[in-house]
């Protein structure tokens, strides 16, 4: 038992010698109540009557009420005793002292006023005043035969919810199949294991736990409430049964489960990370059940009460549960889990931003995962076969960089035009498929699709995807002006959103170290890298006059400017020309809708070890409705080669367009 600090308040010192000097009953009081505050409760049973002692035992009492004390987490006792005129003598054997306790406790604050009579009896020892103890000395309400009882009042972890307030983590219910110890015989125990494809040796690890005793309900794993197929062959087996078990549930499962991560049992190590928790508690393991643990963690309260024998129950302190903060963040569940589907296990991501304010409305990757899975309580083998799987379905792709490719292009004129290192209407003379600037760069050549019969413009390089015009935009703009242009943009700074993911970089050194580095660089090869939110978030420029919006997450976040002045609306006007040239004539025809005017910019990012060879592929499409811009969406599918590059990522937006215009009729 603990030792607590004790406040013991007494009144004139002529008080304790009022009825006898040290033998005095307040003297004894005292000294009971000190022995209280030192957990020594064989010593407190000293100062019994004989009454007191012939209804329990020395082992009775101290067994039953240090464990009471101790369960209750009882501290920081105060207890006031009686001041000369609260002390009333009945007789000369019999005297009443009145008195009060304040502790604290794991429910809180526990008070009492309590009348301790003392009656004066003969010992070996001679006369002494002994206290005639009841158990309401201790708690307030409690009587022989009642039993304390402390009880778990459950709190529920906060919700997500999109912005449309549709559910993107929820707390429910599972079914928790286990058996009945000493119930269930070794027939019973193989059938179950096969039922629930464990072994029997881990159902004998689970029943030999130290807790376990004959009766107790000793839970083997955790399904969902509606497989009842397995929950019916698993209670037809002797001994075998289930429980309720709160769960979380992912109702948009793989569609967004690298979004909304999930939650799991917190171990060793998080323990010491995270104040507030006890071993067995739930916490976010991955996205956003992690990053908003702090909003969304509940707080579970308890209560003590008095479970009497004749009569109901008493309530002596309650620390009242508190829920967790429900979050709704800017994802559009529906077009989250659409543009997911368009994947069909193809290994990608994709992002979808709103320009005007900011908002992210999709964060996809693929191929995913099911986290009700993990929230279940996924096994080994299960996670070793996720893990080892060579599409990597726990990689979240929305979180990492790639090469932007072509759809880098409308940012290096920007970045070109800023500078005024960049006329568009003015054509550039360019012949051949191939170009390089001088001799020093050897066998080194930017190479593109097409050849040009017309001086080249802003506008159809764009629609062409003219690779040479915009390695010469970048190199005119030079080295200097591109990284600061491109800085601007917010490629080589931090990215301001709540969600982790990897800054966007405009080199590996951040520096443009060669004349070929800043060429490539200027039509999306080269050493730039960025995440697809980000891309996304940066065609906003051109839709709303110049500036980008910070991006975000939160949904009662007030949009604000990130970067702006970028472009002018007439240098926008001319890029928006050419996005919208790349749809109906150009390289995304496929997406060329009707009823929707979507622009955009592909791109192919080919990522090889050297000019020359052969390397992987990714498709991009950044793309928007330009009747209706309230949404661009950046599209990427990796190791597109075999499927024409950005041909497949530009198939698979349109597909995602005609379903959305249908979504939204």
């Amino acid at each position: 038992m603990k030792r607590f600090a004790i406040l013991l308040t007494v009144g004139a010192a002529a008080l304790l010698g009022g009825c006898g000097g040290p033998d005095a009953p307040e003297a004894e009081l005292e000294a009971y109540m000190n022995d209280w505050q030192e957990g020594d409760y064989n010593g407190m049973y000293a100062h019994f009557t004989n009454e007191t002692k012939s209804a329990i035992t020395k082992e009775q009492f101290v067994e039953q009420y240090e464990k009471i004390m101790t369960d209750i987490e009882m501290n920081k006792l105060k207890v006031e005793l009686p001041n000369e005129e609260d002390v009333k003598q009945d007789n000369e054997q019999t005297v009443r002292l009145p008195f009060r306790a304040d502790m604290e406790t794991i429910a809180g604050p526990v008070s009492f006023q309590k009348e301790a009579v003392m009656k004066l009896e003969e010992t070996e020892e001679g006369e002494e005043w002994l206290i005639d103890w009841d158990p309401s000395f201790l708690l307030p309400n409690y009587a022989e035969g009642d039993k304390v009882r402390i009880q778990t009042l459950e709190a529920e972890r906060g919700l997500i919810l999109d912005r449309n307030g549709s559910s993107l983590a929820v707390n429910g219910t599972a079914a928790q199949i286990g058996v009945n110890a000493g119930a269930i015989d070794e027939a019973g125990k193989a059938a179950l294991a096969k039922v629930l494809g464990i072994k029997t040796e881990f159902i004998d690890e689970q029943l030999g736990q130290s807790w376990v005793q004959d009766g107790y309900f000793v839970p083997l794993k955790t399904v969902d409430e509606l497989n009842e197929s397995i929950i019916q062959k698993a209670t037809a087996i002797s001994g075998a049964t289930t429980s309720s078990k709160p769960v979380r549930k992912y109702p948009y499962g793989a569609s967004a489960a690298h979004l909304t991560g999930y939650t799991g049992e917190i171990n060793a190590e998080e323990l010491k990370e995270n104040k507030g928790y006890e071993q067995g508690d739930q916490i976010g393991k991955r996205g956003l059940e992690q990053l908003l643990e702090e909003q969304l963690k509940e707080t579970d309260g308890v209560q003590i009460f008095i479970e009497k024998e004749k009569g109901e129950p008493v309530v002596i302190a309650k620390k009242e549960p508190q829920n967790g903060q429900d979050v709704k963040v800017t994802i559009n569940a529906e077009m989250q889990k659409l543009l997911f589907e368009q994947y069909g296990g193809t290994a990608g991501t994709a992002s979808a931003v709103e320009p005007k304010t900011g908002d992210v409305l999709a964060l996809v990757s693929s191929p995913s995962f099911d986290p009700n899975e993990f929230a279940l309580g996924i096994s080994g083998e299960r996670y070793t076969a996720l893990q080892d799987d060579p599409k990597q379905p726990l990689l979240n792709r929305f979180a990492a960089a790639y090469s932007p490719g072509s759809t880098m292009k409308p940012i290096t004129a920007s970045v070109a035009m800023k500078a005024k290192k960049l006329n568009p209407a003015e054509g550039k003379t360019i012949t051949g498929l191939q170009w390089q600037k001088d001799s020093s760069w050897g066998n080194y050549r930017v190479t593109r699709v097409s050849e040009s019969t017309a001086p080249v413009t802003l506008e159809s390089a764009l629609v062409a995807s003219d690779n040479i015009y915009f390695a010469m935009a970048a190199l005119e703009a030079g080295s200097d002006q591109m990284k600061t242009g491109l800085q601007s943009f917010g490629f080589g700074t931090e990215y301001p959103f709540a969600y982790p993911l990897r800054d966007s970089q405009v080199s590996n050194s951040g520096e443009f170290e060669s004349d070929i580095l800043l060429a490539d660089t200027g039509y999306g090869q080269g050493e730039v890298l960025t995440t697809m939110t980000h891309l996304a978030n940066a065609y906003g420029a051109f839709l709303n006059s110049g500036s980008i919006m910070n991006p975000l997450l939160k949904l009662d976040d007030e949009p604000s400017v990130w970067q702006k002045e970028l472009v002018t609306d007439d240098q926008s006007a001319i890029i928006k020309k050419g996005l919208r040239g790349v749809v109906e004539h150009g390289t995304a025809q496929a997406a060329n809708i009707e009823g929707i005017a979507v622009s955009g910019k592909t791109g192919t990012a080919e990522i090889k070890a050297e000019q020359g060879t052969t390397g992987k592929e990714n498709g991009l499409f950044v793309s928007y409705d330009a009747n209706n811009p309230a949404v661009v969406l950046a599209f990427l599918v990796e190791d597109a080669a075999g499927a024409g590059g950005s041909k497949l990522a530009v198939e698979k937006a349109g597909a995602f367009y005609k379903k959305w215009m249908v979504y939204n009729k």
